[in-house]
């Protein structure tokens, strides 16, 4: 075998690696449908957990902050993770998306049957209930980012061009979620029907990636 080939065919199996095809076409547009569905769930979220917490500039302020601190939380878990798991970061990318997804499937549910735990509760309490209650989504959300960042520097060899490119796609994919669900889909659909969509968009993003991993894996 001609030596090009053989560095060709041990790059693709080589555990972590892929073909350079998956690094390009398959990344983008699994993360764009990752940053669609999250923009999609912040939306949604936001409205059932009004309707629990209520609204005012408190509430909005308590459910804004906890959606944004669980994605904090999330890149710090990813860049933890991307650290100790090099060698399965996209398998670890599609599990995070699954799980998203689990929890999209029953969210309206468990949001909207916290109200009666919301009942009564001081400021602080219900900021941390509501924390804990997006904690799981969004930390999945936020660790994406770290774990592809680390992935494409093994073939751009460049931080900030990984960063650069993988943060576009995603809030490329995240305006098209809020156009999406702002003209189109409240429109046409319910809350519940449109958490269920974005379900299926991280299912389609999980897909995407792991099916391309599994057939390239020896």
């Amino acid at each position: 075998m001609h030596a090009t080939e053989t560095t060709r065919l041990h790059g693709r199996q080589r555990c972590g690696r892929v073909h350079p095809s998956l690094d390009g076409w398959r990344i983008a547009s699994a993360f764009f449908l990752s940053g669609f569905a999250a923009l999609v769930y912040q939306v949604a979220w936001q409205r059932l957990l009004f309707v629990v917490v209520g609204v005012d500039i408190e509430s909005v302020t308590i459910v804004v902050s906890s959606f944004m601190l669980g994605m904090g939380v999330g890149a710090v878990v990813g860049g933890w993770l991307a650290d100790r798991v090099s060698n399965h970061i996209l398998l670890v990318f599609c599990l995070a998306e699954a799980a998203i997804a689990c929890y999209g499937l029953f969210s309206v549910d468990l949001l909207m049957g916290s109200a009666e735990m919301f009942s009564g509760l001081a400021r602080p309490a219900a900021a941390a209930l509501c924390f804990g209650l997006l904690l799981v989504p969004t930390v999945c959300m936020g660790a994406t980012l770290p774990l592809l960042v680390a992935h494409a520097f093994r073939t751009s060899r460049s931080v900030g061009v990984s960063t650069g490119a993988l943060y576009f796609i995603n809030t490329l994919g995240a305006a098209c979620g809020t156009l999406a669900v702002g003209l189109v889909l409240l429109y046409w659909f319910d809350l519940r029907q449109v958490v269920r969509l974005a379900a299926g968009v991280n299912l389609l993003a999980s897909l995407i990636i792991g099916t391309a991993v599994c057939r390239l894996r020896p």
